[in-house]
């Protein structure tokens, strides 16, 4: 039997972008409880390009050539024994990090345990879709994890990127007040998503005391460098959690690293479909354009996310 093959953007060693490239790779199998989905879209994300350099090496086992892309929507192509959940067809999207790195979502199909796999809300376009999972479920765990309610202040430290823009409509939509900084020239889109926008840097301490004189309840960071700033805002038996500053444990906060959970990404869908969560897509690059779509990445300042779509001929 000819094994099926796919393209797919991958790297055979540690480095940067100049070692990402166009492979030709066996279709991954489907076994017991998954599902194989045609990849219409993946997600970039910050921790693609660290994976990639080497970053994680110490905590994650690396299968080479090994596929970068965690984020992923497409069409479920072949399911496994025992997966009533889905069936040939169907519109779906997923946080797919796997326990080692291998088979990311930067090619033309992935196989996932369908735990990790959601229905697409057909609200979202493809690359919607792709852009929600890895920075919802992120903000979604930071904020189950600060327990934060209605009526209290939250203080969002980088508001403006993927996770920023998620936790604030969440937090907002449960009625939270929510501060959040950002360049001056993003305040006006997160003042659109209900936010106080703030500038960062020097000074924030004493604009947080102007808008919250008590202090705040929470704090989520999602920037890093922000630990002094937010013990000097937070409220006596206030909450803080990074994802960013693995320090903050020592500090009495928590450091958050999101889990692969179609509940909880269904738990954003059902968000979508009441529309108080939206997802801002600002640029998209076909598959083969990923090493260019790293480099936007890394600059850090998308304001949005950046998706790769199918390969074109």
């Amino acid at each position: 039997m000819t094994e099926r093959t796919m393209k797919a953007m991958a790297y055979a060693s540690y480095g940067g972008v100049e070692v990402l490239e166009l492979h030709e790779l066996p279709v991954p199998k489907v076994g017991p409880g998954m599902v194989r989905i045609g990849i219409k879209a993946a997600a970039v994300n910050p921790v693609d390009y660290k994976i990639m350099a080497g970053y994680l090496d110490p905590v994650m086992d690396v299968d080479f050539p090994a596929v970068p892309g965690w984020d992923v929507a497409g069409i479920v192509e072949a399911v496994g024994f025992d997966t009533p959940e889905f069936r040939i067809g169907d519109e779906v999207h997923a946080y797919g990090r796997r326990d080692t790195v291998g088979i990311g979502s930067w090619a033309e199909y992935i196989s996932l345990p369908a735990s990790m796999v959601a229905h697409k809300p057909e609200e979202l376009t493809w690359e919607e879709a792709a852009g929600l999972p890895l920075t919802g479920m992120t903000a979604l765990r930071t904020l189950d994890a600060l327990d934060i309610s209605a009526g209290q202040v939250l203080l969002i430290h980088n508001g403006s990127g993927g996770v920023g823009q998620a936790a604030i409509q969440i937090a907002r939509a449960a009625g939270v007040r929510v501060l959040a900084t950002a360049s001056e020239t993003n305040h006006e889109f997160l003042s659109s998503l209900g936010a106080e926008p703030l500038v960062y840097g020097e000074g924030l301490i004493e604009r947080v005391r102007v808008l919250a004189p008590d202090g705040v309840d929470a704090v989520a960071d999602f920037h890093g460098e922000a630990l002094e700033d937010t013990l000097a805002v937070l409220k006596k038996n206030g909450k803080h959690a990074s994802i960013a500053d693995g320090s903050v444990a020592e500090a009495g906060g928590q450091y958050i690293w999101v889990r692969p959970d179609a509940k909880v990404l269904e738990r954003l869908d059902v968000m979508v479909k009441e529309g108080t969560l939206s997802v801002k897509v600002v640029s998209t690059r076909p598959m083969q354009e990923a090493a260019a779509a790293v480099t936007d990445s890394m600059a850090g300042h998308a304001g949005g996310k950046i998706v790769l779509t199918s390969f074109t001929d």
